[in-house]
C-alpha cells in the first residue's frame, strides 16, 4: 500500500449540478430483466436503500457544511447534496410501482428508515467532542458508501450485457443516469472527509462497517423481493447465482467488487483515480431524462 496520499486528477473533477429528472413506469414490467427475477430484484434493491440512505447523507452534509473552509468544496458539497437529493426523489417513485405489481416494499424500507434515521441519526450528545465525534464517524461512513456508488455507477454505465438481454430502458436509464452522477461526485465524499478529519483508522474501521452493512442489507433486500414475489417461484436467491451473472456481465463480477477493497484501503487512495468523468459526461449528454430535464429548463429560463 502506498503511503502518501495520491494528489487529485484535475481532468476529472466537474461542477455538479442537480438534473430534475422524471420517468414513467407505467410499461415497466415486474421482471424488468427479462426471464431473470434474481437479476432484477438484485437491482431492485437499490430502489429500497437509496431514498433513506441519501435523504441521511444530504442531513449529514447539511450539519458539517460549517466546517467547510474551502469555498471551491463548499460549491462541491452544495452540488453534491442537490443531486442525492434529486436521485433519492427518483427512486421513491418507483416504490409504488412496485405494489402496484404486488411487491409491497413497505415492510423492508421501515428497517431502512430505522436504520438511517435511528441507528445512524442524531444523537442527544452534549456539544464539543462527542458530538463532533460522531458527525465525523458519519462523514467518513458516507466516504466509504460513495466509493461502492461509484464502482456501481461505472459498472452499469459499462453493462452491455443487459440491453442484449432486452433489460427495460427506462428502468437503465435511471440506473445509468443515477450512476452517472455518482461517477460525477466520486471525489466529493472522500474530500470533504479529508477536509474535516482524514484519520486513517477512521477510515479503515468506517469501510468495515459500511461494507458490511451493505452486504447484510443488500442480501436481506433481494431474499424479501424473491420470497415475495408470487411469479419468482424455483430460484432461491444465492452467492453463487450473484457470482455466475457476474461473470455475465448482468450483476457486478465478484472479483472486481473484492478488488476495489484494497484500493479504498490504500493510504495514497483518491477517488479522481477511479472511473471516467468523460464517460459519465458522455451517458448524460445521451440520457432522454436528463435531455428532457435540460429542455425543460431552458424552456423555464426562456419564459423567465
Amino acid at each position: 500500500m502506498s503511503n502518501t496520499q495520491a494528489r487529485p486528477v484535475e481532468s476529472e473533477r466537474i461542477a455538479l449540478k442537480a438534473r430534475n429528472v422524471s420517468f414513467s413506469w407505467q410499461d415497466t414490467p415486474l421482471h424488468w430483466v427479462p426471464g431473470d427475477p434474481f437479476t432484477t430484484h438484485t437491482i431492485n434493491v437499490l430502489h429500497l436503500l437509496l431514498p433513506a440512505g441519501e435523504r441521511w447523507f444530504v442531513h449529514v452534509y447539511k450539519q458539517v457544511l460549517p466546517l467547510i473552509r474551502d469555498d471551491r468544496l463548499r460549491a462541491d458539497v452544495l452540488g453534491f447534496i442537490g443531486q442525492e437529493a434529486m436521485h433519492s426523489q427518483a427512486h421513491d417513485e418507483v416504490l409504488p410501482h412496485l405494489k402496484e405489481q404486488g411487491l409491497d416494499p413497505t415492510p423492508y424500507t421501515a428497517q431502512v428508515d430505522w436504520f438511517f434515521e435511528k441507528l445512524l441519526g442524531d444523537r442527544t450528545l452534549p456539544p464539543g467532542r462527542a458530538r463532533r465525534w460522531w458527525l465525523l464517524e458519519r462523514v467518513a461512513l458516507i466516504a466509504a458508501i460513495e466509493h461502492y456508488t461509484a464502482f456501481l455507477g461505472d459498472w452499469v454505465l459499462g453493462a452491455a450485457e443487459l440491453d442484449r438481454r432486452g433489460a427495460d430502458p427506462t428502468m437503465l436509464d435511471l440506473l445509468r443516469w443515477h450512476g452517472a452522477e455518482e461517477v460525477e461526485h466520486r471525489s466529493v465524499a472522500f474530500d470533504l472527509f479529508l477536509h474535516v478529519d482524514g484519520d486513517y483508522g477512521r477510515r479503515v474501521r468506517t469501510w468495515a462497517a459500511a461494507f458490511s452493512a451493505l452486504v447484510f442489507l443488500w442480501q436481506r433486500g433481494v431474499r424479501f423481493f424473491m420470497a415475495n414475489d408470487p411469479t419468482a417461484a424455483g430460484e432461491k436467491p444465492s452467492l453463487a447465482g450473484f457470482h455466475r451473472r457476474g461473470r455475465q456481465g448482468i450483476l457486478p463480477a465478484t472479483g472486481d467488487m473484492l478488488k476495489s477493497i484494497p484500493r479504498y484501503l490504500s493510504r495514497g487512495y483518491h477517488p479522481s483515480h477511479e472511473c471516467s468523468t468523460a464517460q459519465a459526461v458522455a451517458y448524460l449528454a445521451a440520457s432522454p431524462a436528463a435531455m428532457a430535464a435540460e429542455k425543460a429548463q431552458r424552456a423555464g429560463e426562456g419564459a423567465a
